[in-house]
């Protein structure tokens, strides 16, 4: 079976930065174990596959480990693989956290996700030594342990444990301080679900922009992922729903040759 396959950089306007993700437009759904499998091949961060479902998409998104419930910067490289062939506005998927909608504005998409909110609470005991660093504050919620540090330059320098990451009970971890030319900067590493490092992470925002907008008492935000390849998201509150708008490239076209 062949299937076009698209390697999108995501929240980036510039080829090579940003993150990466892969984006196969499929007919009808093959096995899990062929999803799994092809996330693997390509080795991002996250792969995501879209099924045609009416007038939306059905939408799955996987690491080379594990199939995750939100992934932000693949939706927003699938809508992109997207609206290079349909001429519409707006695409909605449906996804395992709800309806997603991608609206178009120019060349640039803004994704509306739901709010993920974490709230302060007891750092756990080995959180500065997976950082390296006693944070200013510890907030969580159901997935993600967040740090909230003094600078993005304390972001910027942190050379985080691995094998201490991965043994905390929460399988995302969330550094994040004041930006020095945005709101806001972060850094987000998941190596239990085989993402040591992700490089622009639209999930982590919706974890983020509701603590922000709280500190800083408005709700249209620019933030900044401060890993090696670097992204850039212009961002709203609104509710229980985060807006997050951002650009992407494409920079490989081709088929998959799968099983069956």
């Amino acid at each position: 079976m062949r299937v076009p396959f698209r390697h999108i950089d995501a929240f980036t306007r510039e080829p090579f930065r940003g993150n990466p993700a892969g984006v196969c437009l499929l007919d009808a759904w093959p096995d899990d174990a062929v999803l799994r499998d092809v996330a693997r091949e390509m080795n991002l961060s996250e792969t995501a596959f879209a099924v045609p479902d009416g007038d939306a998409w059905r939408l799955r998104w996987f690491t080379p480990e594990t199939e995750v419930p939100l992934c932000g910067h693949a939706t927003l490289a699938t809508a992109h693989a997207l609206f290079e062939c349909h001429d519409v506005p707006e695409l909605r998927f449906e996804t395992a956290s709800g309806t997603l909608t991608v609206r178009r504005d120019g060349d640039r998409y803004e994704l509306d996700l739901p709010a993920q909110p974490a709230r302060p609470c007891t750092a756990p005991t080995s959180l500065a030594g997976a950082l390296g660093i006693v944070p200013r504050l510890c907030l969580g919620n159901e997935r993600s342990n967040v740090a909230v540090l003094e600078n993005a330059q304390q972001v910027r320098d942190l050379r985080p444990d691995e094998k201490v990451v991965r043994r905390l009970l929460l399988p995302y971890l969330i550094a994040t301080a004041p930006g020095d030319d945005c709101d806001f900067v972060s850094r987000f590493f998941a190596p239990a679900v085989g993402v040591p490092e992700d490089p622009v992470t639209g999930a982590a925002h919706c974890v983020l922009v509701p603590y922000w907008a709280e500190r800083l008492g408005r709700t249209q935000l620019h933030a900044r992922q401060l890993s090696a390849r670097g992204g850039e998201l212009w961002c709203t509150a609104k509710g229980d729903r985060v807006l997050l708008a951002g650009y992407a490239v494409t920079i490989v076209e081709g088929w998959l040759h799968l099983p069956g």
